[in-house]
């Protein structure tokens, strides 16, 4: 028998000190380019989108690739991309830590919805605040240090 899994994460991470480097000119480049990086390693990518100090990506991952595996490499090469592209974002970093929370195949379609109304959504509310969210719904412990 073939290996068969079927892994959706909704994963989430933020510019360092959560700074506001991610220009709309610049997402519609990052975001295909992001896109790209996860197929290059064989994660079926979903939706990818975000704001100016965050992104959101909804994966589904191989048998072969591990949650951090999967997200260094989309973090790590997104940000030499943009060192490299792209001179004048030479300070460019992404935050340390992410999120990564499964969603089972029925919430696919609210997850995407989700991430495609990004900017709709955080004219009411902060990522901190949504990142909250996401650990309350997810029963994550954690305290407010662990936040920044």
């Amino acid at each position: 028998m073939h290996t068969f899994i079927c892994c959706h994460l909704h994963c989430v991470w933020n510019t360092k000190k959560r700074r506001r480097l991610i220009a709309p000119d610049l997402q519609q480049r990052h975001w295909p380019y992001l896109g790209g990086i996860g197929r290059a390693n064989k994660m079926t990518v979903i939706e990818i989108g975000g704001v100016e100090d965050h992104v959101h990506a909804l994966i589904a991952l191989p048998s072969t690739l591990s949650i951090s595996k999967a997200v260094q490499l989309l973090k790590g090469n997104s940000s030499k991309w943009i060192h490299e592209t792209f001179p004048e974002h030479s300070t460019f970093e992404w935050q340390e830590g992410y999120g990564a929370f499964s969603i089972g195949v029925s919430g696919i379609d609210a997850t995407v919805d989700c991430i495609r109304r990004q900017n709709e959504h955080h004219q009411r509310r902060s990522f901190k605040e949504e990142l909250i969210e996401f650990l309350k719904e997810h029963h994550q412990t954690y305290d407010d240090t662990m936040l920044d």
